[in-house]
């Protein structure tokens, strides 16, 4: 028997918001999150502009003395899922706890942490090292405290697929649902990105943007485009057995209806050029949730604003959407608040749960110079009015990964 999976709460920490209402207004009124770089200094580095999550609080839900013993990553998460639990309504104490699971997954983790660890024992010696150096900077730590916190003592994984990695862990939470093993599984992903080495690091790789300008850095699918911007926060989803969840009384977000993965196996940071392996994703999803592929009404692009990704996803679209692809609504969230990394997916799932909610579509900021390759509805910079019945989220991830996901508007 398979059971219908649904999304009773959501939780989101942002460039753009730290609260699902605000995060909504902001994503609507196409408000870009990505200012110069403050949280660290890099001087040798061109790279000048991030998405950074300010003004950060971790409290009331972290203790100051825990939140000292955690790394921001795992803050983050924290303060994601108290949103979302607390808008899901769930009683703990009338749940099955063994039931009840958590599966968050982040690109690169406590990297925080690894720095100023690192940086110490070179400097002072391996003897000044923090005694919790390896609990605070593992990245399933996430995951651990979040089901500490809450009692979670069914399935608890972490998924590191780069940055599929939390539209992976919300997939796998919907199959484990879907299928039986669990009755609530809070899911999503995490990521506190802006630090030297990783500034240092992806401008190595030539994968960031140098751009100066913050309306014209992270500008998916624009002739232009010249590299992702990075991006940081968390996004955490509770998912339910619709059963259970209409008899508690739930009010309902969404339902997770399909989901797809698989793997380009061509290369360790590019996608297949024509697109091969992120249409078998979509299609696996859209197979998975029995629909016919024109019932597709938008997707939420992966729409990096790296040349090659966005290229090859316009033509993974069309390769699986035939002549639906020109009906379609594409946009990229990216283009506010920057690239999560190993948080994308869950905090894009959210963004497309929320249009549904609110009915409109986001929009694709910065797309002034359209390219030739790129020539689908990407929404470009203005969020327009409609109502989406059906939704893809897609992200795909360095080593070849793909995820997609299947979201339906809630109706009874």
């Amino acid at each position: 028997m398979k059971h219908r999976v649904v999304v009773t709460g959501m939780g989101v920490i942002s460039s753009i918001g730290q609260d699902i209402p605000t995060f909504t207004d902001n994503l609507r009124n196409g408000v870009i999150g990505i200012k110069p770089i403050t949280k660290v200094q890099v001087p040798e580095s061109p790279v000048k502009l991030a998405s950074e999550v300010q003004d950060y609080d971790p409290e009331p839900e972290i203790a100051k003395k825990d939140a000292k013993r955690m790394d921001t990553f795992t803050q983050y998460a924290l303060s994601a899922a108290a949103q979302a639990m607390e808008q899901s309504g769930l009683d703990l104490d009338n749940i099955d706890k063994k039931r009840l699971g958590v599966i968050i997954g982040t690109g690169i983790g406590g990297m925080e942490t690894f720095e100023t660890e690192v940086v110490k024992m070179y400097e002072k010696g391996g003897i000044r090292i923090a005694p919790l150096f390896i609990p605070m900077m593992i990245g399933n730590m996430a995951a651990g405290m979040v089901a500490i916190r809450y009692g979670a003592k069914g399935v608890c994984t972490n998924v590191v697929t780069a940055c599929a990695s939390s539209s992976n862990t919300i997939g796998e939470a919907f199959r484990s649902i879907r299928h039986g093993y669990s009755d609530v599984i809070i899911a999503g992903g995490t990521e506190a990105t802006v630090t030297r080495a990783t500034v240092a690091g992806f401008n190595a790789l030539k994968a960031i943007s140098q751009a100066d300008d913050p309306l014209r850095a992270s500008i998916p699918f624009d002739a232009e485009r010249n590299g992702f911007i990075l991006g940081e926060g968390a996004g955490i989803l509770v998912l339910e057995n619709y059963e259970k969840a209409k008899a508690r009384g739930a009010k309902i977000l969404a339902e997770i209806v399909g989901y797809g993965t698989n793997c380009d196996a061509h290369h360790m940071t590019a996608p297949t050029p024509d697109g091969q392996g992120a249409a078998d994703c979509m299609t696996l999803a859209v197979e998975d949730a029995e629909l016919d592929p024109t019932a597709i009404d938008y997707i939420n692009a992966h729409g990096t604003s790296t040349p090659l990704n966005d290229a090859a996803e316009t033509a993974a679209i069309k390769r699986a959407f035939g002549t639906h692809a020109v009906n379609l609504l594409v946009s990229s969230t990216k283009s506010q608040i920057g690239h999560l990394l190993g948080a994308a997916g869950a905090v894009e799932a959210i963004a497309t749960i929320s249009a549904m909610l609110e009915g409109f579509v986001p929009p694709t900021m910065g797309l002034k110079k359209p390219d030739p390759e790129c020539d689908l509805n990407y929404v470009p910079n203005a969020a327009i009015d409609k109502q989406i019945n059906y939704a893809l989220s897609n992200n795909f991830g360095f080593g070849g990964h793909n995820a997609t996901i299947c979201i339906k508007r809630w109706e009874e």
